[in-house]
């Protein structure tokens, strides 16, 4: 058997899943050994689709293999832990970019454990067993794995670096104490590094305990910027409201200004043709008595020229109709001088207006608070937008006009923010 053991290849006894050595192994099917408990846990993890392979060769079985003992294997590996071989170390034992490697091992070097500082030397596991079993090395001073060993050997004496001189607050061998360091205030360097552990511990907490401060008023901060968001919404929305009533409002208003004059133009429209229609009767009655006359300035009879000519030849009278005076240069200018009139008072309210909104909104700003009580006054301020109502002066009125005329009134609840006083009468 310990010729079969020295057949195999040591990779062959170690677990492909666990890198270590087989333990009660079994061969599945396609040839691979794992460890038993491996291999199952393995295979535990693909129940659910009744599909299991082989963690190398990704070989496929259907159903799941049953797994049985290699005995084989099992008295190979027993008898290497008898004669003391172990298997090849798994590959995350070698040494890679950034490790400390072993300077005992020779080819392809392990992963160091420890460093020797009197030695001044580092060490895998498998070398460093002499420094646990030997008197020899039961004084020496080992430490984790360090690539710089030279930064902890004193550079005058050769000696580990075990001592820490609080005076020149620097780390030293003992015979510096004997030397320039001689009357210091010195400790040992685990003394020190205990110290120092606390004070850093402290230090420690103050920084966690300023960054939960900081978190807390940064999550203060975020509200308030929440809260100026919700705030300046709301009042993007009241204003597209009331921007839309007021363009509604002014939309009737303008309905009622064109009704207004379509009215008064028909009542003169109406007023002109009845006269109009009088008129012309008047003309053709005047036309036919005209015929007559003339008819009877041609007849030859004396006779009948006498009997007619009293009734034919009275003049006309003068008429029911009222005298027409007819203006030609009738129209509407005064309307459209007053309704400009208007829109230039108006657009210099709004102006007004727009520029005291602009200011108010220009004062809304977020301050950089200094202290926690800042941060906590500020974070519970509510941020309203428009929360005052300046009252817009009243427009004179238009003079030389009898339209519409506007005024601007405090808003309030429930009520149009415009109205108009108007008075009817004739445009002509």
């Amino acid at each position: 058997m310990a010729e079969a053991a020295g057949l195999l290849d040591q990779d062959q006894l170690s677990c492909a899943i666990c890198l270590d050595l087989l333990k009660d192994p079994v061969t599945i099917p396609c040839g691979h050994s794992y460890c038993m408990g491996c291999i199952k846990d393995c295979w535990d993890q693909n129940d659910h689709t009744g599909v299991y392979s082989c963690p190398q060769c990704r070989q496929t079985f259907t159903p799941r293999p049953v797994l049985y003992k290699n005995i084989m294997f099992t008295e190979v590996v027993e008898k290497l832990k008898k004669t003391g071989l172990q298997a090849a170390p798994p590959a995350h034992c070698y040494a890679g970019p950034g490790d400390v490697a072993c300077d005992f091992c020779t080819g392809r070097k392990l992963k160091a454990v420890k460093s020797c500082l009197m030695c001044q030397v580092s060490f895998c596991e498998t070398h460093l067993q002499p420094h646990y079993e030997s008197p020899a090395f039961k004084k020496h001073k080992l430490v984790q794995a360090t690539g710089n060993l030279q930064e902890k050997i004193c550079s005058h004496h050769d000696k580990p670096l075990e001592v820490y001189c609080r005076t020149d607050q620097q780390c030293i061998c003992y015979l510096c104490t004997m030397d320039e360091h001689k009357g210091h205030d010195t400790v040992s360097a685990a003394a020190e590094s205990t110290e120092k552990q606390k004070q850093l511990g402290e230090t420690q907490r103050k920084f966690q305990q300023r960054i939960q401060e900081r978190e807390k008023e940064l999550q203060d901060l975020r509200q308030a910027v929440q809260s100026l968001t919700r705030s300046a919404q709301a009042a993007v929305e009241d204003s597209e409201r009331i921007f839309t009533e007021l363009i509604h409002s002014f939309e009737r208003r303008r309905s009622e200004v064109k009704e207004l004059i379509r009215d008064q133009e028909k009542a003169a429209v109406s007023r002109a043709e009845r006269l109009l229609e009088r008129l012309e009767q008047e003309i053709a009655e005047l036309r036919r008595r005209d015929a007559e006359l003339e008819q009877l300035s041609h007849t030859e009879d004396h006779i009948h020229f006498l009997q007619s000519c009293q009734s034919v030849c009275a003049p006309p009278g003068p008429g029911d109709l009222p005298s027409i005076t007819v203006n030609p240069h009738l129209s509407f200018e005064a309307v459209r001088k007053s309704v400009s009139q208007l829109k230039e008072r108006l657009e210099d309210v709004c102006k007004g207006e727009l520029d005291t909104i602009s200011q108010t909104v220009k004062e809304v700003h977020i301050l950089e608070p200094q202290t926690r009580e800042d941060f906590l006054q500020y974070s519970w301020t509510s941020i309203e937008l428009n929360t005052q109502t300046e009252t817009c002066p009243q427009p004179a009125p238009l003079i030389g006009t009898e339209l519409p005329m506007w005024r601007y009134r405090k808003k309030k609840q429930n009520k149009d923010p415009w109205e108009a006083n108007q008075k009817t009468s004739e445009l002509i």
